[in-house]
């Protein structure tokens, strides 16, 4: 067990106020905002404490959703995408509304349903420089941008690479009729392939800025 100050003792569980859901370290959960017309944050349980008056604090690792970042939503993002912060606190754990899951890219994608719990990580985000590990990611399609599992694409027998329905000049209801698709360059004799193949995802400078708290 870890160390833990005088007085206080580590927890294995904690049963959520008003529910029957228990949680133990390691699980993904939903906390309430103090704006209530803001989405619950997503946390991490690192740890699950009581003090002597039995008053139960949790220590957390932060979620940001996208529009959190210093680089703000991206064209890529995907409706589900968080990104897990190098940004802790302790928290009351009362203001624990829920559990949720946060899958692995890889995982989401396979998902035949995405629940309201459902959601995924792809990215860790540095939230005092805006920073993000991987740094560079994969890009498809001739807007060369990373996928977001929200959108269809279509993979040309040719290339094997993946494209947007919108870039092809097509429906999203056509794409979904083909039996076969090669993309413009593959269908014609032009030999000149993009050169680009990742996609620079943190911002271009690293400011130095202190991350928010979380207010409850």
């Amino acid at each position: 067990m870890a160390k833990t100050k005088p007085g206080k003792k580590d927890l294995d569980s904690y049963t959520i106020k008003g529910t029957n859901k228990v949680v133990r370290p390691g699980d993904c959960v939903l906390m309430r905002p103090s704006d209530s017309d803001k989405p619950p944050y997503v946390a991490r349980l690192e740890k699950i404490e009581a003090d002597h008056r039995n008053n139960i604090k949790v220590r957390v690792r932060w979620y940001y959703r996208p529009e959190e970042s210093m680089g703000g939503r991206r064209q890529f993002h995907g409706a589900k995408e968080l990104f897990l912060s190098d940004h802790y606190d302790f928290q009351s754990a009362h203001t624990i509304e829920g559990k949720c899951i946060v899958h692995s890219f890889k995982n989401y994608t396979k998902l035949e349903n995405v629940g309201s719990e459902d959601y995924f990580c792809r990215f860790e985000y540095k939230a005092a420089t805006g920073g993000f590990t991987p740094d560079r990611v994969a890009v498809y399609c001739k807007c060369e941008m990373p996928y977001n599992p929200d959108d269809l694409m279509v993979q040309c027998e040719g290339c094997k690479d993946w494209f947007h329905p919108f870039c092809m000049e097509m429906s999203v209801d056509e794409a979904k009729k083909l039996e076969h698709f090669l993309c413009s360059d593959c269908s014609s004799d032009d030999d000149t392939k993009r050169s680009l193949n990742s996609f620079q995802v943190s911002p271009p400078v690293e400011a130095k800025v202190e991350p928010k708290r979380r207010k409850r």
